[in-house]
């Protein structure tokens, strides 16, 4: 399984960005595919994350009414399209993948390479 990311880059606070994630070699539908991020000094965080399956996301507290995550089957690729972002959203953001039925990453078992995203205010 390969994740391929793409789509960081510097924006001004309030400005928009989207992300995309694309997945190969997945053998099944029953994974949740989605996006982590690690600002400078802090944890890894989920962002979002959605079933391949049934379509059902995920959004963290952070970006609830913000971020929108959408999927292209047929192109086997996840978007991350984030509004009004603030310099707190700073961070590289990883596309992350779990086998699982559910929409929420707990476990990631394949992730891509990060994508720096940086909000100036």
């Amino acid at each position: 399984v390969q994740l391929q990311a793409s789509g960081g880059g510097l924006v001004q606070a309030g400005g928009s960005l989207r992300l995309s994630c694309t997945a190969s070699g997945f053998t099944t539908n029953n994974y949740a595919i989605g996006w982590f991020r690690q600002a400078p000094g802090k944890e890894r965080e989920r962002v979002s994350s959605i079933n391949r399956s049934h379509g059902s996301t995920y959004y963290a507290n952070s970006a609830e009414g913000r971020f929108t995550i959408s999927s292209d089957n047929a192109k086997n690729t996840v978007f991350l399209q984030m509004t009004n972002l603030e310099p707190e959203d700073t961070a590289v953001y990883y596309c992350a993948a779990e086998l699982t039925r559910g929409a929420v990453i707990l476990q990631p078992g394949y992730w891509g390479q990060g994508t720096l995203v940086t909000v100036s205010s």
